[in-house]
Order: structure tokens, then sequence, then C-alpha cells
């Protein structure tokens, strides 16, 4: 459930620009990692998995905003098969830009977020989000270790802000996440830039997130504060640079529900 109705989207436009920057840095830092070196953010998958996972992903995408049927293992088995994985996944990134581009507003097709906007604008901005997230992965693999804010420099703060919104608002309050608390606990995710904040309460049942002013000084359990793009990559589990400024283990619940993959 989420309250609250002041939300930092960012609109279709800037969305597929998120992509193209997003899709810049992958193939950059996944050439020059190379496709067998191992992805520190994601346990098990060398650069030519995830390569193959991101095109994977595109391609479904684009066949879900056509209405056409997609076989998401012999995709990602073909990216994984590709002679020039890197050539293919532009290909898929350009076809999904393009479905994006001459899709109508009212586009009718599937969502699978809580508080989702409208399909079109919905599309852009998970795969904004999901590209930027495995361009991270790649990072990660050419750096060889969990990436920091400042290594994540193509990453505008607005675009982070309305990662941790989507993160906050359409994942973790599903009914299918695991992220469960048997008492009530209240996690406050304040960045230091964007004016906007969250509270995440967690208890035996779905979470429930509300947008806040961060002028009010939101209290809670446990409280994430950091640079935008900073708290992105913490609360999607691609750094360990922001810690809860709590006395609990509050950050081993929220890894341990999961939320892993873009």
């Amino acid at each position: 459930m989420t309250n609250s109705s002041a939300r930092p989207r960012l609109g279709v436009p800037r969305h597929l620009e998120g992509l193209r920057e997003a899709m810049v840095a992958l193939v950059r830092y996944a050439d020059r990692a190379g496709l067998r070196a191992p992805v520190p953010t994601t346990p098990d998958w060398s650069v030519r998995r995830l390569v193959a996972h991101q095109g994977m992903v595109h391609r479904w995408a684009v066949a879900t905003i056509q209405g056409l049927p997609a076989d998401p293992d012999a995709l990602e088995q073909e990216g994984i098969d590709a002679a020039d994985p890197l050539d293919w996944l532009g290909d898929g990134a350009i076809d999904l830009v393009t479905a994006l581009v001459r899709a109508p507003d009212d586009l009718v097709a599937p969502v699978f977020l809580h508080d989702a906007p409208a399909p079109r604008e919905f599309w852009a901005r998970r795969q904004c989000h999901e590209t930027t997230i495995h361009a991270v992965d790649a990072l990660a693999a050419q750096l060889g270790r969990l990436p920091r804010a400042a290594d994540a420099g193509w990453i505008a703060e607005e675009v982070a802000l309305d990662g941790i919104d989507e993160l906050l608002t359409g994942f973790v309050t599903r009914p299918r996440s695991r992220l469960r608390s048997p008492e009530p606990h209240r996690i406050v995710v304040l960045p230091e830039d964007g004016g906007v904040a969250w509270t995440l309460d967690v208890g035996p049942t779905p979470a429930v997130t509300t947008r806040v002013d961060p002028a009010a000084r939101p209290d809670g359990d446990s409280l994430l504060r950091g640079s935008a793009v900073a708290l992105y990559l913490t609360l999607w589990n691609r750094s360990d640079e922001v810690t809860p400024c709590s006395d609990d283990d509050w950050d081993d619940t929220w890894r341990d529900a999961g939320i892993i993959w873009g």
C-alpha cells in the first residue's frame, strides 16, 4: 500500500533519456570488464550472463508492449550464444525505444507493480531503472567491487529519486514481497537532496510506503540517509555505502528480503 500523492516521476521522455544513458554506461563497463568477468553485485553471474539477461528483458518488454508472446528463457539463451553479445544487446534496446516512442499514450498492456502508472509510462520507467541498475552491475564487474555513488556519475539525482520511489512504492509493497517483520518497524528513507522522503512501515503484512515532506522530520526505527544516488544503489543492494542509523540489524532484514534483481 502507498499513501500520499506526491510522486517524483519523470515522464516518458526523461525515462527514455535515462535508458539511453544507462545503455551507454552498461556497454562501456561491460566491454572494459570483459564477458568472462564475474559480477560482484549479482551472485554467480558473468558479464556475458548479465548482458544476456538485460537483452532478454528488453525483448520481453517489447513483446509485452506489443501484445506478443515471448519466451524469456529462449531469449536469454540467444543472448548467451550471440557472437557479439553487446551488439545483440544494442539491437534489443533500439527495438525497445522504438516500441515506446510509437506506443500511444493510452496503451493497453499489462503492468505488474503496486501503485503503477499508466502502461506506457510504466514500461518506460521500469526499463529505465532496470537498465540503470544492470549498468551498475557492469560497473561493479569492471571495478571488481561494490560501487559507490561517486563511481556512477552518469546517474542523475532525479533519476535516482524516481528509482527509489519505484522500489519503495511499487516493489516492496506488493503482497508477494518478502519484506516482513514480526513486530512493527518503520524505516525512514531521507535523501540529502531532492525535497522528498519516504516512510516504510513494515510488519507481518505487506509494507505501507508513505511519501512525506522531509521538512517534517519523520521519525522511525531505522533511518537511511545519504545522497539520492547512494540511497538508490544501496536500496537496490548494489552498494553498501549507506547504513541504517539505528542499533538494530535492519540492513540484514532488508537484504534477506531478496531485493536484488533489477
